[in-house]
């Protein structure tokens, strides 16, 4: 059986920046800041943004990117079984 760690440290790796890149970028969405920005002293804050769109957007982030990145690897031809 032939060893595969590069592809799965590459892939592991885009996952990271993907979800990162996710939480990063839905944290500072004008959508973001007008649920958790609220008001004055945080009237019309709402913290149910944190149960509903963060765990989606962290899976999506991270997901999304690996599937592309398995995509580019068979394509390449590491995955392939000869």
């Amino acid at each position: 059986m032939e060893r595969r760690d590069g592809v799965t440290c590459g892939g592991c790796l885009v996952s990271l920046v993907g979800t990162l890149t996710a939480v990063f970028a839905w944290a500072s969405s004008a959508r973001t800041e007008r649920h958790m920005g609220g008001g004055f002293e945080g009237e019309g804050t709402d913290y149910s943004v944190l149960c509903t769109e963060l765990p989606l957007v962290v899976v999506g982030g991270a997901v999304v990117p690996v599937l592309g990145w398995l995509l580019v690897a068979y394509l390449v031809g590491w995955l392939r079984r000869t």
